[in-house]
């Protein structure tokens, strides 16, 4: 396939035949070095080519990964973390070589604390098993990203997604940490009280480093009492532009909105087709309301007015838990309902972000280049926090296709910093935006983010080649 080169440019560091067999006398059978594992272990939900490691281990406990990382140190190979590799921009691609720990295995709920609302779990719990485990206390955990992507993960490249509106990221609900370091030292972070003055946060540190400076193992994570009242409701609108002036208006007027979810009628067709449903297939936001039942009503009466301002149309209720469920489901599989559209492409996708009254400018330029490139794409966003993604439905055998794209992308980024905004809203850098990261924070920025990496990675270990170049 024809997609952007990105293949290292340094040779790849090999595992020595002495670290194989130390790995393999330790794990037995939870060291693989087949093929088809190590195929499935150098992807992701990007758009590119497997790069797969040499070797992955299943790790079942923070000794474990200690234990991997310990002799990666010892023979300075590369360690590449992995949830369940719903990423988007190559961060586990095995640029450099090395060893894969996989953490799905540790998906153990360790503690919870209701009383105090807050739970920690190992790395490789999912966001789904979470809120099913901790149901019966009246608590959920909010961040949502749409894939069930694990926790580690999720904490390692800072996640948002549809409930970050309200709730905040991965940044705000990250109390405490334990994180094998690249010597295989084990380390703690933070605690379970909900502020500290104790020294460097080393929790916001190691939260979206995206591997690059340890091994999240566990996470101490906030939690919320469920909302008395939800409802959802859809809005159709005459356009983009339309949409989106109403989210900023919703925002400044300080209404509390739990989501705020924009789809362009590309979305909305495809996922009529894929989920079954029968939603006007024009611009719509997809809204969820959370509080007392009064409070749900105001909010909804109040967004109600604002969208019948902008040309709103057809706003429609869904209030019993099987409406909502079906609603938010069929949002969640857009990615796959969008790429049943073009048989056999790729999709291309990358998210900005930028302040709320800049938003309406950002997502118009960007799709009015999109429309003249001529190549199939959609759009959802997460627009009450100002971030929305643009996504391609690529050949993967045209060269064409991936250089329009790739420029298109630039020219995305661009914009958004010009509006003071960022390259990336919660994919991360990985490997595709580390140009962009230049860009947005500056060579001096970037070049202290390097002297962090180095001290506490000065083997350059950690999945290397992301990020930041060392």
């Amino acid at each position: 396939m024809n997609a952007p080169d990105l293949m290292p440019r340094v040779q790849p560091r090999p595992v020595p035949a002495a670290m194989l067999r130390a790995l393999r006398e330790r794990f037995g059978d939870r060291c693989s070095t087949a093929a088809a594992v190590r195929e499935q272990h150098g992807r992701d939900e990007s758009a590119y080519a497997a790069i797969p490691p040499e070797v992955v281990v299943f790790c079942e406990s923070t000794e474990d990964v200690a234990a991997v990382v310990a002799l990666a140190s010892e023979h300075a190979v590369p360690v590449i973390p992995f949830g369940v590799g719903s990423s988007l921009e190559g961060h586990l691609l095995a640029v450099q070589g090395g060893v894969t720990v996989d953490l799905g295995r540790m998906n153990r709920v360790v503690r919870v604390n209701p009383e105090d609302l807050t739970v920690t779990v190992q790395a490789g719990v999912t966001r789904e098993q979470l809120n099913r485990e901790v149901r019966d206390t009246g608590l959920f955990f909010p961040i949502d990203p749409g894939a069930n992507a694990s926790i580690g993960g999720m904490a390692a490249t800072r996640a948002s997604g549809t409930n970050a509106v309200r709730y905040g990221t991965m940044r705000e609900n990250v109390l405490g940490l334990t994180v094998v370091t690249a010597s295989g030292e084990v380390v703690r972070t933070g605690t379970r009280a909900k502020k500290s003055a104790a020294g460097y946060d080393l929790t916001r540190l190691f939260v979206g480093s995206e591997g690059t400076l340890g091994v999240m193992t566990e996470i101490t994570l906030k939690l919320y009492p469920l909302p008395e009242a939800v409802s959802a409701a859809i809005c159709n609108f005459p356009s983009i532009d339309a949409a989106v002036r109403t989210t900023i208006q919703i925002i400044q007027m300080g209404v509390p909105i739990a989501r705020c979810e924009l789809l362009d009628a590309n979305a909305v067709r495809a996922v009529n087709r894929h989920s079954g449903l029968s939603l006007r297939e024009s611009p719509l936001l997809l809204m969820e309301f959370h509080g007392s039942d009064a409070g749900v009503r105001e909010q909804a009466e109040t967004v109600q007015q604002i969208a019948r301002d902008h040309g709103g149309e057809d706003f429609q209720w869904a209030s019993t838990p099987e409406e909502r469920t079906r609603l938010w489901t069929a949002r969640h599989k857009a990615y796959f309902a969008a790429l049943q559209t073009r048989p056999g492409c790729r999709c291309q996708s990358t998210d900005t972000c930028v302040p709320i009254s800049r938003l309406a400018e950002s997502i118009n330029e960007s799709i009015a280049e999109a429309d003249a490139a001529g190549i199939p794409y959609w759009v959802v966003g997460h627009v009450g926090d100002g971030n929305f993604h643009l996504s391609y439905l690529i050949d993967p055998d045209s060269a064409d296709e991936w250089a329009t794209v790739e420029r298109l992308g630039v020219q995305m980024v661009q914009r958004a910093l010009r509006l003071e905004g960022t390259c990336t809203g919660e994919h991360g850098i990985g490997l595709h935006k580390m140009p962009y990261l230049v860009d947005e924070a500056g060579p001096a920025a970037v070049a202290l983010m390097k002297g962090i990496k180095l001290a506490l990675d000065p083997k350059n270990i950690m999945n290397p080649g992301k990020v930041i170049a060392v």
